[in-house]
Formats: structure tokens, sequence, C-alpha cells
């Protein structure tokens, strides 16, 4: 794997950044005003807040799959270091006590880390936080009337592709068949998509991809290719060309505008994951994937830490794809 060194490297030394960090903590007393990092958080503490740490100790274990030779030991001593029983613990206590917190976005990338352990040395100390987490989305999704379709952390879609594909490989049928459920009520109906107005100026999710890729879980292949054609018609051909083109991105350190290099990750990800339903443009939805790709790969590890406490992932999700 070309970049899994790097990638390993810079996910460990993010990790083991303390500050700056963004606790989003909601104190509910003035005892309760401690947001130490690594008392707070004692497994998701680093790389500047709690779902980016979560998602890139996702990523060293996903490097130590599939590249062990290459990424060395210290992937391992750091995840040791975190993911121990005490600590998950706390943040199992933690996510219980506080059912809003992270929603749906910081879940959804546990939940992979959960996935990813499983046949691991750290699978049974993973395995109560991916219970919380189940029993949270079972009863969060009756409860959301209507999904989040903007292209930041709240994204609805992007979150439930990511639950589906974690409790799928859990085996929990039952957070799977009520994120199918939610999903088809949600996006069954939608047609004629306008991403004219794609992206906003934070962005690290194109909404309208980032449906198309949950629904790609969700239906059986021919239904899906019926879905996307009448959902992003033209794709590839004549509309929704800006979709498949860099996006204005920024490495000057300010973390929101950092989004946008996400965003083209994201992109090449979901791009190269649904050009097999449509055959005759894959090719197309493909290069425009590449080209994102490869503007925003030296950001990966070489940027400010604004990128680089985060990018991994996603470069990940872009390569594996």
């Amino acid at each position: 794997m070309k970049y899994a060194a790097a990638w390993a490297d810079i996910a460990c030394e993010v990790l083991e950044t303390p500050y700056p960090y963004g606790t989003g903590h909601a104190s509910q007393g003035p005892e309760d005003v401690d947001v130490t990092p690594d008392r707070l958080h004692p497994a998701f503490h680093g790389s500047y807040d709690w779902h980016s740490s979560a998602h890139m100790q996702w990523s060293l274990v996903r490097l130590l799959t599939l590249a062990p030779d290459q990424v060395g030991r210290r992937p391992i001593e750091v995840l040791d270091q975190r993911l121990t029983p005490a600590a998950i613990a706390t943040e199992a206590a933690y996510l219980r006590e506080r059912p809003s917190y992270e929603r749906p976005y910081g879940w959804a990338w546990a939940a992979m880390l959960v996935a990813a352990t499983r046949k691991t040395q750290w699978a049974d100390a993973l395995t109560p936080l991916g219970d919380v987490i189940a029993d949270l989305v079972l009863a969060w999704l009756p409860k959301q009337a209507y999904p989040v379709r903007h292209g930041v952390h709240l994204n609805s879609a992007f979150a439930l592709a990511l639950l589906h594909e974690a409790y799928g490989e859990l085996g929990r049928a039952d957070v799977v068949e009520a994120i199918r459920v939610r999903a088809l009520e949600w996006f069954g109906g939608d047609t004629a998509y306008d991403t004219r107005f794609e992206p906003s100026g934070t962005d690290f999710l194109s909404p309208a991809l980032s449906e198309a890729e949950l629904m790609r879980r969700v239906l059986p292949d021919g239904e899906f290719v019926s879905w996307l054609s009448a959902f992003l018609p033209g794709l590839g051909i004549d509309a929704h060309q800006h979709l498949l083109e860099v996006p204005v991105t920024d490495d000057s350190g300010d973390g929101q505008l950092a989004h946008l290099s996400g965003l083209a990750l994201s992109r090449a990800w979901q791009l190269r994951t649904i050009a097999p339903a449509l055959p005759d443009v894959a090719d197309v939805l493909r290069a425009g994937a590449d080209r994102q790709i490869d503007a925003v790969l030296p950001t990966v590890t070489d940027g400010d830490f604004m990128s680089t406490h985060w990018l991994v992932s996603f470069a990940l999700l872009a390569d594996q794809a």
C-alpha cells in the first residue's frame, strides 16, 4: 500500500498531540468544568476532538490490517494505551449520560472503530462501546422526523452509511434494519436532486453523493440503478459536473476552510463506490475521483494540523473504494 507508512505516522503524531482540543463538553454544574482531554476522554483525546480521535484510531486499525509490515509497532502502542477496558468503560458511560453527544457523526466513526477491531486484541474492550452506540441509534432514529441534508457533521446520510457498514460487520441485524427502513423513508422517493448549490463554504461532504452512497447500501443493485438515475439524472454526462471537479481548498490553518480538502476526498470515495451502477459513465466518475484525490493528497500528511488531524481517514475511504 503506497501511503501506509506515511499515513500511519501522521495518525500517530496527531493522536499524540494533546492540544488544541475541542471538547464539545456541556458542563452540568460547577463541579463539572474540568475538560482536561485525557481525563474527560481517556480513549478519544488528541487529534483535536472526540470524533477525529475515534476515526484516526480507526485509520490505524485499518492500516494495521491492510499493511502491517509497513506501519511498524507504533500504531499498536498508541492503540494499546487508549483502547483499554477502563478507558472504553468511561467513554461508554459518557455517551449513555449524554445521548446526543457526537450524534450521529462521532457515533458512526466510533462504531466503525469497534467493527474494525472485532478480530483484534482490542475487540473485548470495545464491545461495550458498540453496544451503547447501537442502543443510542435505535432510540434516536424513530425520533428524528427529518434527515439533515447539509455537508458537515450532522449529515444524516453519511453517518447512516457508516453505521450500516459497522453494524453489518458486527452482526447487529436489528440496527442494520432500522437504518434501512429510515433511509428508505427519508430518501427513497427523492428525484432530480439539485446540486447547483454544492458545496457550501465549509462542507466536507456532498449532500447528494452522501445520500447516493447510503442508498447504494440499502437498495438491491437493480433498484439502486433506477433510483440513482432518477436522483442524479445526467451525472457524468451533462449534469452535476462540478461534483467531479476539485473544490477550492485552503490549508491556512483555518479549521472550517480545511473542510474543503475533506470534501474532495469524500466525493472521490463516493464517486468510486457509485460508479459501477452507471457503467456508461463509470470511467468519467472515476477520473473525477482521481483528480480530487491527487489535488489534496499532499495535505493529508504535510498540511497544517487542522487538516492532518483528520484527513487520513477520508483518504483511506477513497483509496480503498
